[in-house]
């Protein structure tokens, strides 16, 4: 029985653009990593935000025996704690797909025109998947 170090898996190729470095290993398992902890923090978040509006809800909203404009601040936070609850809820998916498609091979093309993203967006914008020309486009509409 021979003892050979296990070896890492090899890291995957990240597309660059034209006039950008490649990715190092370091900077490919790093990007990785800050996937992975960036998800883990909003899962934390939501889980959070999650106990805050039932304990909203649980307070009840119908109003018998309240002043009307506690009510209407009552729904009015509820209402903002929905909100913010479904915006973390969506980053954390688009979480989950970053990580799906670094781990099948496809992370950093975008999703539109199949381009490379781009380093330095990704760096900054790890989730991202459509490249900086097809992100206007679709702001724009």
């Amino acid at each position: 029985m021979s003892t050979s170090k296990q070896s890492s898996a090899p890291q995957p190729v990240l597309p660059v653009l034209d006039g950008e470095e490649p990715w190092t290993d370091e900077e490919v398992a790093e990007q990785r990593a800050e996937l992975q902890d960036e998800l883990e923090r909003l899962e934390r978040r939501i889980a959070a935000t999650e106990a805050e509006l039932d304990a909203l809800l649980r307070g009840g909203t119908d109003g018998a025996g309240r002043d009307p404009a506690d009510v209407g601040s009552i729904n009015f936070e509820r209402d903002q704690e929905l909100s913010l609850a479904q915006n973390v809820r969506e980053m954390a998916e688009q979480l989950r797909l970053a990580i799906h498609l670094f781990d099948n091979g496809e992370y950093g093309f975008c999703e539109i025109c199949g381009n490379p993203i781009g380093k330095g967006r990704l760096q900054v914008f790890p989730r991202a998947t459509l490249c900086v020309t097809c992100k206007q486009r679709e702001e724009r509409r």
